[in-house]
């Protein structure tokens, strides 16, 4: 068995056992969404997968949506105006990432690896930044683990390479372990002076790999 599959392999069935205790609680964060926030409970957007090629990526719905056409809208408002009360606390307990679990299943992702950034980013990265595209994307990563948004974008994108080069299911484990530590921790789930992270421009990232 290759390693890759081998990788594959854990997914299916740790995300399989994972979904048995996701499922239920999805359902009611889903029905709490709706109720509360109206349609769409899902957020849908594309973003790079293994090498560069493009996937869904589907997470429970946090924030207001930007279209000004929409009732829900609110036009010229930021991240931090848009996220709601119950985005809030989805995104500080990590549970709006849930529904990336059917993602992994899908094989567009990992439990384990860099997460999936915007695909405006692509044209930015240096030919070592690239390697975060090597394998699929992460549910967690050793970023995430490492300081979460807290960071700055240099660091976080060379945490990233770091682990595809060393990636190993041994790492992966203690990644694992650590991850429960950070959700249960919360801090860090937005950098500093802003709801998430600040948008890259590609110029602070060059400066450290």
């Amino acid at each position: 068995m290759s390693a890759e599959w081998s990788y594959r392999l854990r997914d299916l069935v740790l995300t399989l056992v994972l979904l048995v205790v996701a499922v239920p609680l999805m359902l009611a964060i889903a029905l709490l969404l709706l109720v509360t926030q109206g349609q769409p409970v899902l957020f849908v957007q594309e973003r790079p997968g293994r090498y560069g090629r493009p996937f869904p990526l589907v997470k429970f719905r946090t924030m207001r949506p930007a279209d000004p056409s929409s009732a829900l809208s609110a036009p010229g408002d930021d991240d931090a105006q848009r996220i709601t009360r119950i985005g809030r606390v989805l995104r500080a307990s990590s549970l709006d990432e849930l529904p990336e679990l059917v993602s992994v299943l899908r094989g567009h992702m990992t439990l384990v690896g860099p997460r999936p950034l915007l695909p405006e980013y692509l044209d930015h990265y240096t030919g070592v930044q690239h390697l975060r595209h090597q394998i699929r994307p992460g549910l967690t990563g050793l970023a995430q683990v490492s300081g979460r948004n807290g960071l700055d974008w240099p660091d976080k994108l060379a945490l990233d390479v770091a682990y595809v080069r060393r990636r190993s299911h041994r790492l992966d484990l203690l990644i694992l372990l650590r991850t429960i530590g950070t959700v249960l921790d919360r801090r860090a789930t937005s950098h500093a002076g802003h709801a998430t992270m600040p948008r890259w421009d590609g110029r602070a990232g060059r400066q450290r790999t």
